[in-house]
């Protein structure tokens, strides 16, 4: 089994909640298949995305509009990221995203990931039929950490619908979220315990993955 781990914190782990759900996750992972291949990107140190210009939209959506479309060198250029992150994000059976909710949503920097990533010719092939898959991703986990309390279906959840919309797109439903919320601990005094809560939420999906074929 592939993973592509996409981390979108560029805190420190001693810092951050969510690195540390992650780093609960995959050490329960490990430890129970160490067969599983995980590939770590860190978006702020690794490989920042640029944010999807009109170069790059036009690249990847024209030739579906008008098939006798010839894209320009600069267009070209301008998916070069996404063309460069292909080969990693189709091999994937799981991706794993670990972030902060930041203003109620993700940072902007998976948020540019994100519209890299789920395009054509990266992500599925537009057909007359529909939407056909190049990945074989089975799962998305998402590892979220948010100073503010969030109930399951929350209207202030700016992160879940972002990524079920996303992936739901290109035919990705299995979605499983561990999330520690109140950790902003001047206001919330469980802060601590709901963290815990939360890695052993990470730990459970990691127990159910490390027995999948």
């Amino acid at each position: 089994m592939n993973i592509l781990h996409i981390c979108a914190n560029p805190r420190p782990i001693e810092e951050s909640a969510s690195k540390q759900l992650a780093a609960a996750f995959f050490s329960k992972l490990i430890s129970l298949n160490p067969e599983i291949t995980v590939e770590n990107v860190d978006l702020y140190q690794d490989s920042p995305p640029p944010y999807l210009s009109l170069d790059g939209y036009r690249r990847f959506w024209m030739p579906i509009q008008d098939p006798a479309y010839e894209p320009s060198k600069k267009e070209e250029m301008a998916i070069h990221y996404a063309n460069k992150q292909a080969e990693q994000f189709r091999a994937a059976d799981v991706l794993v995203l670990t972030m902060p909710m930041w203003n109620g949503g993700p940072p902007a920097i998976l948020k540019a990931w994100l519209d890299q990533m789920i395009n054509p010719g990266i992500a599925f092939e537009q057909t007359p039929e529909g939407i056909k898959p190049l990945h074989q991703l089975r799962k998305v986990v998402l590892l979220v950490a948010s100073g503010d309390i969030y109930k399951e279906g929350d209207s202030r959840d700016g992160i879940t619908p972002v990524i079920h919309n996303a992936f739901g797109n290109i035919g990705v439903t299995d979605i499983e979220v561990a999330w520690a919320d109140g950790q902003n601990s001047q206001v919330y005094t469980d802060s601590a315990e709901r963290k815990q809560f939360a890695v052993e939420a990470a730990q459970e999906i990691a127990e159910d993955l490390a027995g999948l074929p």
